[in-house]
């Protein structure tokens, strides 16, 4: 990559943080681009998770220089252009930035989003940014998520997490970001736009919509659940943070009913994934050929996932950002390579068909490679009218169970529930799919448990003469109403054989009727978990005068369920803190 003698001369720091030169237009940059400059035209820079790392500021000098000459251009011939970035804007690792602290993280503090501030207005074009999961991790220097949210927002000269911008005659640019980080109920990676900000988006769009000619191109640090994004890694799949508001069940349905009723949505850009371009399920279309599958109920949006800027955050080695190109017509989603001196390759084509329908076309084929870097979901397909359900479709048997099989690492099946919920394997895995969507929502049985197992599902449910027999000899049961307790819906039991030892377990779902296990707590939680093991080692290695803490046997118990008795004498956790019953 050739820089200028000017960008030469300066260290890497000011070399990123410069301001944007004055380039000379370039026909290059626009050789592939099949739309025409006019008045209604625009350009949209949309950079992935920069994980700024003040120590390594090179890529990002790079990556900047490439956009450069695009944008120069795009003003140059009167179109309207911005630059979005989709957030997660600092390093989560000590940055040697703090001189009084080893251990700091960089991400979420005020260093890292004044530092942040001053590269994306470098660019030289107006710029929004959307909160990611690491934006708000600033701990050591603020108590409260919503301090850290007040030094976030005054950082970028902004009023409010979310952002409207209109960069072309009704052509609407639309982001909102995270906002918890400290007060996460389950893992702090989690992506939760807040109820305001939902409300916010909903009248948006409510009161732009496709009929008057409004076109809302929407960024959010993840991907709404609906998206069909399949290049995921497998540690957000099982964790609960692949989707907005992953873990609240009817939030996190709400985006993709959005876009299903308001066909002014026209796109959705994410990150989060640090996964790269060059992959066509990073990249889904609303409206697919019957042929090829049945109809996706994706509204008329299109979405697309973005890669990083710096070599040292990207998990498959690409290095790259989007770039949107549009007019009244339709609008092109290209690839910046920042690994081959910004090349511009386009990847869709995206023509407007009415106010309410488009059509996409992929541009390339999917260059995609086997790494175990790269994990490419399955998501069931649940068929339509003219398709019928994919072959690892599960059926009932004429006595309403589903009858056992075998489970390997490249097992492939899923099944309904008698109560809606989908259950289904996934790299020896038994997860839980969304029941609209079947996208995947998170890890019910780990492979560790599953793989070389027998599963299958039964009925467990019972008529009320049979239900009082038993229930009156269940301790903290007697006089149970069983005929309410049955309900209307026929009961399940999911249950694993291991073919060694014989010894059946019953996969009981959660409380509220899910079965994907939300166990990953947030940051705040864990580091005092992580403090207690700490001093209970040290505890232990001075009681029993030994040379090494690290020689301490410390174990944790959280009080899970272990029985079904309605009275709770014992809290030993079988095989941890008390004898295995195996």
């Amino acid at each position: 990559m050739r820089l200028s003698a000017v960008l030469l001369l300066l260290p890497p720091a000011a070399v990123a943080f410069a301001p944007s030169a004055n380039h000379a237009s370039t026909a290059a940059a626009r050789a592939n681009s099949s739309l025409k400059a006019g008045s209604d035209e625009y350009v949209v820079g949309i950079l992935g998770d920069l994980h700024i790392d003040p120590r390594k500021l090179e890529d990002y000098a790079i990556g900047k220089s490439h956009f450069e000459p695009i944008f120069a251009e795009a003003k140059s011939d009167g179109r309207g252009v911005s630059v979005v970035s989709l957030g997660d804007l600092g390093e989560s690792k000590n940055c040697e930035h703090n001189p009084e602290s080893d251990s700091e993280l960089f991400a979420g503090t005020t260093q890292c989003h004044e530092m942040a501030a001053e590269f994306l207005g470098s660019f030289g074009v107006p710029y929004d940014v959307v909160g990611g999961n690491h934006d708000l991790e600033g701990l050591d220097e603020f108590e409260t998520d919503e301090e850290n949210l007040a030094m976030y927002l005054k950082a970028h000269g902004k009023e409010t997490a979310y952002f409207a911008r209109e960069v072309a005659d009704k052509t609407l640019l639309v982001g909102m970001g995270s906002t918890v980080f400290r007060d996460a109920v389950y893992t702090s990676h989690e992506v939760t736009i807040d109820q305001k900000q939902i409300d916010w988006f909903e009248n948006i769009v409510e009161t732009h919509p496709a009929e008057e000619g409004w076109k809302v191109f929407v960024f959010t640090h993840a991907p709404p659940n609906g998206s069909g994004l399949r290049v995921l890694q497998e540690n957000h799949v099982v964790n609960g943070c692949c989707w907005l508001n992953h873990s609240n069940e009817k939030q996190c349905q709400k985006f993709i009913q959005l876009v299903r009723e308001h066909r002014c949505i026209k796109a959705w850009f994410s990150g989060h994934f640090h996964l790269g371009q060059d992959y066509q399920d990073s990249i889904t279309f609303p409206t697919i050929d019957p042929k090829d599958g049945p109809y996706p109920n994706r509204g008329s949006c299109v979405f697309a996932q973005t890669s990083v800027m710096r070599a040292g955050t990207s998990r498959d080695g690409r290095q790259q950002s989007r770039l949107i190109r549009g007019n009244k017509d339709g609008f092109e989603i290209c690839t910046i390579d920042h690994q081959k001196d910004g090349k511009v390759r386009l990847d869709a084509s995206i023509t407007f068909k009415g106010d309410s329908n488009e059509v996409g076309v992929y541009a390339h084929d999917d260059e995609s490679y086997d790494h175990d870097k790269y994990f490419k979901v399955y998501v069931p397909n649940a068929g339509d009218a003219l398709h019928p359900p994919d072959e690892g479709f599960r059926r009932y048997n004429s006595d309403g169970n589903i009858n056992p099989f075998d489970v390997e690492m490249d097992t492939t099946a899923w099944w309904y529930m008698s109560c809606g919920r989908a259950l289904g394997m996934l790299n020896g895995n038994l997860i839980e799919y969304d029941s609209s969507t079947l996208a995947p929502l998170g890890l019910v049985v780990g492979a560790d448990e599953l793989v070389g197992t027998k599963i299958g599902v039964i009925n467990s449910g019972l008529d009320a003469d049979t239900c009082s027999m038993m229930f009156d000899e269940e301790e903290g049961m007697e006089g149970a109403d069983c005929a309410a307790l049955a309900g209307d819906i026929r009961e399940q039991a999911v249950v694993l054989l291991d073919k060694e030892t014989n010894v059946v377990t019953v996969v009981q779902p959660n409380e509220d009727g899910s079965y994907w296990r939300k166990i990953v707590r947030n940051k705040m939680v864990r580091m005092k978990e992580v403090r207690r093991v700490k001093a209970a080692k040290m505890w232990a290695a001075d009681l029993m005068e030994l040379e090494d803490e690290a020689d301490a046997n410390v174990v944790s118990s959280w009080g899970p369920y272990t029985t079904t008795g309605g009275t709770a004498k014992k809290t030993g956790v079988p095989g941890l803190t008390a004898p295995s019953s195996l």
